[in-house]
């Protein structure tokens, strides 16, 4: 019998957003396929799940991983696929991998459960009937003006992810793209020191914190 390939939510933070499915199928799983091994040991240890084998899976090996993957599972073995937190492939490597195994006819099963962008939404106060999810937007200058300018022609929520090192730069743009649209900024969601923080961006560009993860939420012209 053929093995699974199972991508299986981890939390975002907090080690107990972790449901039970995802739970039993780390336990069944033979091999974790994980993008930092050291994160997934730290995970599975504290819910006692030892005796894996554990393969690295980052976006500089996908390629080269794809065969491996595929003989584990024409050996029978079960596979669970993890990030270092939320849902694999949501700004992470691993459509590759899913793509080349759907065509061969394995089985690739979700198993849901955390996902940064949503959880900051669910708590935003933004418009939720529609959205857009842009995840991290592109370094080249030209490339994120001609994002920003679409978004503003659409009028619509969007959400994106951005590191330390470059919130002051997103800030300054949603302040010149963006002034009067509401924008809310979730930092280091479910840690020790989670902040939340909304208002016009020229308000509240100055209030943050720079530690951390950063989920921003920019709403509709207008909201009312």
């Amino acid at each position: 019998m053929r093995g699974k390939l199972y991508v299986v939510a981890t939390p975002i933070g907090n080690l107990e957003d972790i449901t039970l499915r995802a739970i039993r199928i780390l336990k069944e799983s033979d091999v974790i396929l994980a993008e930092d091994t050291r994160v997934a040991s730290k995970l599975l240890g504290k819910y006692d799940i030892h005796g894996k084998r554990y393969i690295s899976f980052h976006e500089h090996n996908e390629e080269k991983r794809i065969q491996e993957v595929e003989k584990y599972l024409e050996e029978g073995k079960v596979i669970s696929l993890v990030s270092d937190a939320g849902t694999p492939l949501i700004q992470d490597p691993g459509y590759r991998l899913v793509k080349h195994l759907r065509e061969m006819e394995f089985d690739v099963i979700p198993v849901p459960g955390p996902t940064a962008f949503v959880a900051a939404l669910s708590v935003s106060g933004m418009p939720t009937d529609s959205f857009v999810f842009l995840g991290f937007l592109p370094h080249r200058k030209s490339r994120r003006k001609k994002l920003l300018d679409k978004m503003k022609e659409l009028n619509m929520t969007f959400v994106l992810y951005e590191s330390v090192h470059r919130i002051d730069a997103l800030m300054e743009e949603l302040c010149e793209y963006f002034p009067e649209r509401s924008v809310f900024v979730a930092r280091e969601m479910t840690k020790l020191h989670e902040e939340y923080i909304s208002g016009l961006p020229c308000e509240i560009k100055n209030s943050l914190i720079r530690k951390g993860e950063f989920v921003i939420v920019v709403g509709k012209q207008n909201e009312g």
